[in-house]
């Protein structure tokens, strides 16, 4: 049984790839972790953890079982020095029909009473669905059902220490659920699953006293919890739902945490402001590791704002170590990760931040438009001709129709200025760089003329009477230094006006340069090169902003 274990799982061929290598690819919502990851995620706990047989781990959104799997490795590793020396030998000798010695069966039984307290005593699992719970144990037991003939050790049931609930949803009166906020009209709701259906009712965020699941504390909690759901809004509107996996586990009071989950909570929004401010101002996270493009964590895989991991720590308030790899670079400072409302996830960023807001007191958040500036959905088209000669002309992404000026909802007072037009989308598909890892960060941005209005797809910047004043403006959106400090605020592919708040808004007499910009801010060389090294040139045509 010890051979089978160790040849199947823990002695790896470095020609063969590890198939949770393959795994970590297939999805999109609910991502597979690579080995690799959950090993420099491990790397960051105490390593005496490991060598305690009365440490506890637990997992409470089994996928691939790979967390458990690497921490089992860990443990024997720990606690049976050398054991794999040893194996080598004894299946050496199998191998060439060689009686075993007394001391190998000693050995043996040695290991597999190591092998069966680890499993059956500190590690712990909570599968998300029936498929992933038989995935996680056969990855961890070498066994769809560790009281099989196959299992590595043995259980007296078909599940062992890796449990799945079907669980259902708990809807209130207004169609949400009371737990994770997805809709019962939405794809997961009553009237579109069936019995046959997962529900992604996670047992673990879908109830009030998750430490009776168990009936027990652990030691360390460690996962890569599903991202969002289905929360009925347009479109197949998803809503995050990492951030109650981080918050249950917090409820448990373990002596670590530690999680995989997107980066787009640095900026909050989405019902994510609150779990924002409560990472932020928490001093027991004491590592974080960033990705600025998720490719790089997990390749293949497109997640908009990029993903991160971070360990918690009970028992510790520090500064955290902040890490930010990006562009096959990496950067770590000790941090206070709330030293602003948004976290700047760019170390290099922070000087150039700090020096902006010693010389300002007004930024362009404070005059910069809402959603929906004249309360035309994204949809909305308008006519394809003017019926009459009041008619507003009307941009939508990818075009231009005709609208009555009286369908104007809001915003009225704008309809007669000159006014900026940025798109409310950045202009990197899930904030990733191009190929020689830059950015271009805005969009489309246009000055429009009287008489121009636009739908949700946009933002209004800015306007005046009088045009020069806002081509002006224009020449600041598309400075790379303008472009830059909006970076630093983004970590989904969506732009508010909150994005604007690191932006100072200036003096729009005058067109302005970066080379003007950078004196003004007495930028060192350093901190502009890094500025022309990350944003893309976006030029100016003809008086006019079009991106």
């Amino acid at each position: 049984m010890a051979e089978s274990f160790f040849d199947r799982v823990h002695k790896q061929d470095t020609h063969v790839p590890d198939v949770l290598s393959c795994l970590s690819n297939l999805s999109n919502d609910e991502v597979f972790t690579p080995p690799e990851i959950v090993n420099q995620m491990l790397d960051m706990l105490p390593q005496e953890l490991f060598a305690s047989t009365e440490t506890t781990f637990c997992d409470p959104a089994c996928k691939t079982g790979v967390f458990l799997r690497e921490i089992a490795k860990r443990l024997l590793n720990f606690q049976l020095p050398f054991y794999q020396d040893r194996m080598n030998v004894i299946n050496e000798k199998k191998a060439n029909n060689i009686q075993l010695s007394v001391d190998d069966e000693i050995f043996l039984e040695k290991l597999q009473k190591a092998i069966d307290h680890i499993f059956h005593k500190q590690l712990y699992g909570i599968a998300i669905t029936e498929l992933t719970s038989l995935l996680s144990r056969r990855s961890v037991y070498c066994s769809k059902y560790p009281n099989g003939p196959y299992s590595i050790t043995q259980f007296d049931n078909a599940e062992g220490n890796i449990r799945y609930r079907r669980i259902k949803h708990s809807w209130d009166k207004k169609g949400r659920c009371v737990f994770c906020g997805t809709s019962a009209e939405g794809e997961l709701g009553v009237n579109k699953r069936g019995e046959e259906l997962e529900t992604h009712a996670y047992e673990f965020i879908h109830t009030l006293k998750p430490e009776e699941i168990w009936n027990m504390k652990f030691d360390v909690i460690i996962s890569n919890p599903p991202y969002q759901l289905d929360d009925g809004g347009n479109k197949n509107s998803a809503k995050p739902i990492y951030q109650y996996f981080v918050q249950q586990s917090m409820k448990l009071s373990p002596r670590f945490l530690s999680m995989i989950i997107p980066a787009r909570w640095y900026a909050g929004g989405k019902g994510l402001d609150e779990f924002r401010n409560q990472m932020l101002s928490d001093k027991h996270i004491t590592n974080l590791v960033d990705y600025s493009n998720a490719k790089d964590c997990f390749p293949g895989i497109s997640l908009g704002g990029g993903v991160c991991y971070f360990l918690w720590s009970r028992d510790n308030e520090s500064k955290c170590t902040y890490t930010n790899i990006h562009d096959g670079k990496t950067s770590t400072q000790q941090r206070d990760l709330g030293e602003f409302p948004v976290f700047v996830r760019y170390n290099e960023a922070l000087s150039i931040v700090h020096k902006v807001l010693n010389k300002s007191d007004r930024f362009v958040s404070e005059i910069m438009g809402g959603r929906n500036p004249f309360g035309f959905e994204s949809f909305a088209r308008g006519e394809e001709q003017k019926k009459n000669e009041s008619d507003c002309t009307l941009y939508y992404s990818g075009g231009i129709g005709y609208v009555p000026k009286l369908s104007v909802l809001k915003s009225k007072e704008l309809v007669n200025k000159y006014k900026l037009m940025i798109s409310r989308a950045t202009a990197e598909h899930a904030n990733e760089p191009d190929s020689s890892g830059m950015y271009s960060v805005l969009s489309r941005i246009k000055v429009l003329k009287p008489n121009e209005v636009c739908t949700d797809s946009y933002l209004i910047a800015f306007s005046s009477d009088n045009l020069k004043t806002v081509e002006n403006f224009s020449s600041y959106a598309h400075t790379k230094f303008f472009r830059f400090l909006v970076m630093q605020s983004v970590t989904s592919i969506s732009l508010s006006k909150e994005k604007f708040g690191f932006v100072p808004l200036l003096n729009f007499d005058k067109p302005w340069t970066d080379k003007e910009l950078y004196d003004l801010f007495e930028l060192s060389k350093e901190e502009t090169d890094f500025i022309e090294s990350l944003i893309k040139n976006k030029d100016i045509t003809g008086g006019e902003a079009d991106g």
